[in-house]
């Protein structure tokens, strides 16, 4: 059973505006994900009454360690005043990051129909890339060990491997989840649930 936490994906970078594979390449906000970082901070002060009983953590990437920022900034807290966990990273890509699926196709014909076919296994090229399992695998021992309220600011990938983690979803559900940039996900118990 986990202990209540406020779950926030980073706010929109260019790479996600252009549907390139980002995984663990350091990008930073574009000043939607910027708005939508502050908005989910706003959001949150609805819920979090009692900030200082809360652990904040975020994934060490900048587009995360931003959106946390902005997050605090809203609340009226400090906004530096979090921890990071390199567990938390988006899961790699390899040798895909920086490339859209138009762009791998044109130059390795039928990469992306050999990801369609089994997404939440499929393994990338390249030194480090990660499937979708390897990441719940990695997570998982994170999450398990939580034992405080926490509001966490992480990937689209991890809230992927979380929905199939906690709720079970079928591996081929939870790949292509759709995981907003401008709205939180709670989680309580083996409760999720959009805010």
């Amino acid at each position: 059973m986990y202990p209540l936490v406020y779950i926030a994906r980073h706010g929109q970078t260019k790479w996600n505006a252009e549907s390139r594979l980002q995984g663990q390449a350091d990008t930073d906000l574009n000043a939607l994900g910027r708005e939508q970082a502050s908005r989910n901070g706003r959001r949150l002060a609805e819920f979090v009454h009692n900030p200082q009983d809360f652990d904040f953590v975020t994934s060490p990437m900048r587009r995360t360690r931003e959106t946390m920022e902005r997050l605090r900034a809203a609340m009226k807290l400090d906004p530096h005043a979090y921890r990071t966990d390199p567990r938390l990273v988006e899961m790699s890509f390899g040798d895909w990051q920086g490339f859209t699926f138009p762009e791998l196709e044109a130059r390795h014909l039928g990469s992306a129909r050999e990801r369609r076919f089994d997404k939440w296994n499929f393994l990338p090229p390249g030194e480090g890339a990660e499937s979708y399992q390897m990441l719940l695998e990695r997570i998982k021992p994170w999450f398990d060990a939580l034992d405080r309220q926490t509001v966490c600011v992480t990937h689209g990938g991890v809230v992927r491997a979380l929905f199939r983690m906690v709720l079970g979803m079928p591996e081929k559900e939870a790949a292509t989840l759709n995981v907003p940039q401008d709205r939180l996900l709670r989680l309580e118990g083996r409760r999720l649930e959009w805010l």
